[in-house]
């Protein structure tokens, strides 16, 4: 195998027409350019210079192995550069898995900072239930997920971003709909609509529910928050949807504050 730095000694050589010069240009000493060209010979198999005067110029050996050098010298540097560009932050790619409500509010506003200052970094998002697990497993970068705030886990680096507290949806003319709190405990025999599939964020809401001493009874269970909120404005029942989800309040349905045990949702990073 060539080596780099011998190769672009001889280059250099080539260039100034001269060993001594080369030697001044490269910081080494005459005998020590001499020997890397010898060094260099030897391993080719080939004469790389001849003498012309004081001086020497290649052979074709010589030429050839100088433009492979130059090009070995080009790569080399724009490596250096995509390195330097990497680590300072100005180019590579994040994998980012996000849960539904924090997108509209969370995501969306950082992405667009993020592509104001590093509008070199590629950014591949998606909605994810639970992000933690990918990230610990490397498959995500970040992510933005949701944890109740009696939770004892600890990822590393997680940074609180926000606090969601839930919000009661009722639909026209229930008799708690002229409230601005509700507790838990009133809602033991409603007709129940589930708002999310199984995952940390039903998992809030069982838990809210249970301290309030019952289970919910779901007429529709696991849908997504915007459909929960057609199934409450349509008179099926009643919801706890985060307040990033909430689509309104509209003429079909309202919310009110969820009173001790309240469900909250840290959003977390």
């Amino acid at each position: 195998m060539l080596d780099v730095r011998r190769l672009q000694t001889l280059r250099a050589v080539i260039t100034t027409g001269s060993i001594t010069s080369a030697a001044t240009n490269l910081g080494y000493t005459p005998s020590a350019v001499s020997q890397q060209i010898g060094t260099l010979e030897r391993e080719t198999g080939s004469a790389l210079l001849e003498r012309v005067g004081r001086g020497v110029r290649p052979t074709a050996a010589g030429r050839l192995l100088a433009e492979h050098a130059a090009t070995i010298g080009k790569g080399i540097s724009e490596a250096e550069a995509a390195l330097a560009d990497l680590r300072a932050g100005r180019t590579g790619s994040l994998t980012i898995p996000y849960v539904a409500t924090a997108g509209a509010n969370l995501v969306a506003p950082a992405l667009a900072r993020l592509r104001s200052t590093h509008p070199g970094i590629g950014v591949t998002l998606r909605t994810s239930a639970d992000p933690v697990p990918e990230v610990l497993r490397g498959e995500a970068d970040l992510g933005v997920a949701v944890r109740s705030a009696g939770w004892s886990g600890t990822p590393p680096h997680l940074v609180p971003l926000a606090d969601d507290p839930y919000r009661l949806v009722l639909p026209p003319g229930h008799r708690l709909a002229t409230r601005d709190a509700v507790p838990l405990s009133e809602l033991a025999h409603e007709p129940w609509v589930g708002a999310e599939p199984p995952g940390p964020c039903r998992d809030v809401v069982l838990t809210a529910c249970a301290a309030a001493g019952f289970t919910p009874s779901p007429v529709v269970d696991g849908v997504d928050y915007a459909t929960a909120q057609g199934f409450v404005a349509a008179g099926l029942g009643v919801a706890l949807v985060p307040a990033l989800a909430l689509h309104g309040p509209t003429p079909a349905w309202s919310s009110a504050r969820c009173a001790t045990p309240s469900p909250c949702v840290p959003s977390s990073r």
